[in-house]
Formats: structure tokens, C-alpha cells, sequence
């Protein structure tokens, strides 16, 4: 399951898993879209503390596509 808001000055989408029956749920992630960047957060699950991390343009590309390559070292 997941939402999508649009803030001022970006687009936060937040994951929720809903668990499956041989484990309990994970902590939500929150993706928040920015013109020059991408953050994703989560809570620790030890003690809550939120843990981020940025994702510039174009991190976020390579990213996307090496999710549709086979195992290999790639330059675009």
C-alpha cells in the first residue's frame, strides 16, 4: 500500500508494507520527490531514529535503470 501527496515543493509518496504472514511489518518509507534530488527515510527499527538518504537526478536514473540489467558494471 502506499500514498501520495503533493507539498509545495514536493511530491512525498510514503510505502507502507502491510506485513506477511510469517513476518511482521516493516517501518514505512517516505520518498520525498524534489526538483534537484530525492530523499527516502525510514525509522530505525531499534529505536526509532529517522535514517535518510539522498538520491541526486541522477543517481536516481542510474538506479532505475540498473534495475532492468543483468549483473555487470555499467557507465551511462
Amino acid at each position: 500500500m502506499f500514498s501520495i501527496e503533493h507539498d509545495f515543493d514536493a511530491t512525498v509518496i510514503t510505502l507502507v508494507d502491510e506485513g506477511e504472514a510469517d513476518r511482521p511489518p516493516a517501518e514505512d518509507v517516505v520518498v520525498a520527490a524534489f526538483e534537484d534530488c530525492v530523499t527516502l527515510t525510514q525509522p530505525d527499527p531499534r529505536d526509532g531514529t529517522p535514517v535518510s538518504v539522498t538520491l541526486t537526478m541522477g543517481q536516481l536514473r542510474d538506479l532505475a535503470t540498473a534495475l532492468n540489467l543483468p549483473e555487470g558494471v555499467y557507465r551511462r
